[in-house]
């Protein structure tokens, strides 16, 4: 293959395109970016080959649910995404999917409104054990309820049930479709020790099916669903939460592995600080990661509190570290 220029890209492309979603500091990320996009570029001529640094143009990763790199999305000629690989990739996955593209019509790609990234999903759970996998499912909302289908499209009546009585009660939930996992449809009946569903757990504990939940809103002596259930409102959740310790860091994946370069960023200036901070992985609870913008009218993470008070993301981090300032807010 003759190398060929690969397009910077900085806004949503309007026609077939492959793009690579990349940062400067994942080993893998740089890889694909020297050798196989040029390379790609070569032989597609029918199609924009481009790349975008992620970190620095957060809108665009974001509005093509990019949430790490390496990722490949694959956009039709009406603009919208027909594909995308995340995370682990295989050079021979990438090119059978520029394939698809050439040779998909208009047609096949106006079907494609929405996506939801491959993450190599195969790979990547056959590496994890699924009791690990399982247990940060039932964890990854404080209400987590696996049912048929989704809360706005219930796929049996016992789970359409069980979203309208929580619904009622006004409790926020997490939700996981069962029938789009068969491994996880087949291990959490193990896993809890509960045939049928759907099932719902508060704070990763098993409550029961839609029979559980009737017997408790129809027996209740006075008490609510919700008071049943010991569940906060999402307001107090997230009070309590960035009160957790004194200096509180809401991040995209742990101290000991940040999942993206802002992350890791305000992980080092904290440690340079030379302070204790306890963190939150926001990847890990959907709820927290929604509410949390709204509660501090802050749109983006990390996010960083100090007594329960927001200071701000990294770029402010930053600007006080520069100053002297920050250690005086951290330590005082």
């Amino acid at each position: 293959w003759k190398m060929a220029p690969v397009r910077v890209v900085t806004t949503a492309p309007k026609s077939k395109s492959v793009l690579l979603f990349w940062a400067p500091w994942h080993d893998d990320a740089v890889r694909l970016k020297e050798a196989v996009m040029p390379a790609l570029a070569a032989s597609s001529s029918s199609i924009m080959v481009g790349t975008v640094e992620a970190e620095e143009h957060p809108s665009l990763s974001e509005s093509y649910g990019v949430t790490a790199v390496p990722t490949f999305v694959f956009i039709g000629s009406d603009g919208k995404v027909v594909e995308a690989i995340q995370g682990i990739v295989e050079i021979p996955q990438v090119t059978q999917a520029v394939q698809r593209l050439i040779q998909s019509t208009s047609d096949i790609a106006n079907k494609a409104t929405t996506f939801e990234p491959t993450q190599n999903t195969t790979e990547a759970r056959d590496e994890e054990p699924l009791n690990d996998r399982l247990k940060k499912l039932v964890n990854s909302s404080q209400v987590m309820l696996f049912m048929k289908g989704s809360p706005d499209a219930p796929r049996c009546g016992f789970s359409r049930q069980a979203v309208e009585i929580l619904n009622e009660e006004s409790i926020s939930f997490g939700s996981f479709d069962i029938l789009s996992d068969e491994k996880v449809r087949q291990g959490l009946k193990e896993y809890s020790d509960w045939p049928t569903y759907p099932q719902l757990y508060v704070r990763g504990d098993l409550v029961g099916g839609l029979d559980i939940l009737k017997e408790m809103k129809g027996e209740g002596g006075g008490s609510s669903l919700r008071e049943q259930l010991e569940v906060e409102s999402l307001d107090d959740r997230l009070a309590k939460l960035i009160r957790r310790h004194k200096v509180m860091l809401f991040m995209k994946g742990l101290p000991s592995a940040p999942r993206c370069g802002f992350s890791r960023k305000m992980v080092e200036l904290l440690e340079k600080e030379n302070v204790s901070f306890d963190s939150f992985n926001i990847l890990e609870d959907n709820e927290v990661r929604e509410g949390l913008k709204k509660f501090s009218d802050w749109p983006t993470y990390p996010q960083l509190y100090v007594d329960g008070d927001l200071i701000g993301g990294l770029d402010i981090a930053k600007e006080l570290a520069e100053s002297g300032e920050l250690s005086d807010l951290l330590k005082n």
